[in-house]
C-alpha cells in the first residue's frame, strides 16, 4: 500500500512538473510575440518620423535655394503675368512688368530685332537680356520681345532703380501652339545676376486677355 502511495505521489509530481514546463513554454512564446510586435511598431514609427524629417528638410532646402536665387537676381517681377490670345485657341504673347531687384543696379533691356517676324530674335541682335521658353516637349532660346517704360521711367532701354518696364514676349516663336492647360516656363536671363524662372499654366479656356497662375 505504501509503495502504491509513493508511486502515485511520484506520478503526480511528474505530471505537475510537465504542466508547469508547458506553461513556461507558452509564456515564453507569448513574450516573444509581444516583443516582436513592439519592434515592428517601433520600426514603423521610426520610419514615419524619419520620412517626415526628410520631407521637412527637403522643403526647407528648396525654400533656401529659392530665396538665394531671388537674392542673387538683378530683376524682379512686379504684378501679374498677363497672357493674350488673338483667336482664343492659343497664347500669342505674354506681358510681364520688370523692376530692378537691387537698388542702384541698372539692367540693359535693349530688345532684340525680329525683322522676319518669326517670334525669334534675329542673328546679331543687340539684346544682352535673353528670354527663353521651355516645356516638357521643347526648348526655344532667345525669343523676340519688346519693352515700354511705365510710370516715371525715362525713354531709354536701361532699367534703373525706381523704374518699371513692361516687356511683351512674342509666344509665336516658341515652335508650337500654346493652348489650354499647358504648363511652361519662361526664363529671363539678364547680363548680370541669376535668371528669373516664371512657371505658369494656361487655363482650361482662353480669353483674349487673362492672368496666368
Amino acid at each position: 500500500m505504501v509503495i502504491v502511495q509513493h508511486a502515485i505521489r511520484a506520478n503526480m509530481k511528474r505530471f505537475f512538473r510537465k504542466v508547469h514546463s508547458e506553461e513556461r513554454g507558452i509564456t515564453a512564446i507569448e513574450t516573444a510575440i509581444i516583443t516582436i510586435a513592439f519592434v515592428v511598431v517601433a520600426s514603423v514609427f521610426a520610419y514615419s518620423v524619419l520620412s517626415a524629417g526628410m520631407f521637412s528638410t527637403q522643403s526647407s532646402q528648396e525654400a533656401i535655394y529659392s530665396a538665394l536665387e531671388d537674392a542673387m537676381s538683378t530683376l524682379t517681377i512686379k504684378g501679374n503675368v498677363v497672357a493674350k490670345s488673338s483667336n482664343g485657341s492659343n497664347i500669342t504673347s505674354l506681358l510681364i512688368t520688370l523692376a530692378p531687384a537691387l537698388s542702384g543696379e541698372a539692367i540693359d533691356l535693349t530688345p532684340p530685332n525680329d525683322v522676319d517676324r518669326d517670334g525669334v530674335a534675329d542673328s546679331g541682335s543687340p539684346n544682352v537680356t535673353v528670354i527663353s521658353f521651355h516645356n516638357e516637349r521643347r526648348r526655344t532660346e532667345d525669343l523676340a520681345w519688346s519693352r515700354v517704360g511705365l510710370g516715371n521711367s525715362d525713354n531709354d532701354t536701361i532699367l534703373e532703380s525706381g523704374e518699371k518696364h513692361e516687356i511683351t514676349i512674342d509666344m509665336t516663336g516658341v515652335g508650337e501652339a500654346i493652348t489650354t492647360t499647358e504648363e511652361f516656363t519662361i526664363e529671363i536671363k539678364p547680363p548680370n545676376g541669376s535668371a528669373i524662372k516664371i512657371n505658369r499654366v494656361t487655363p482650361a479656356s482662353l480669353d483674349k486677355v487673362m492672368i496666368l497662375y
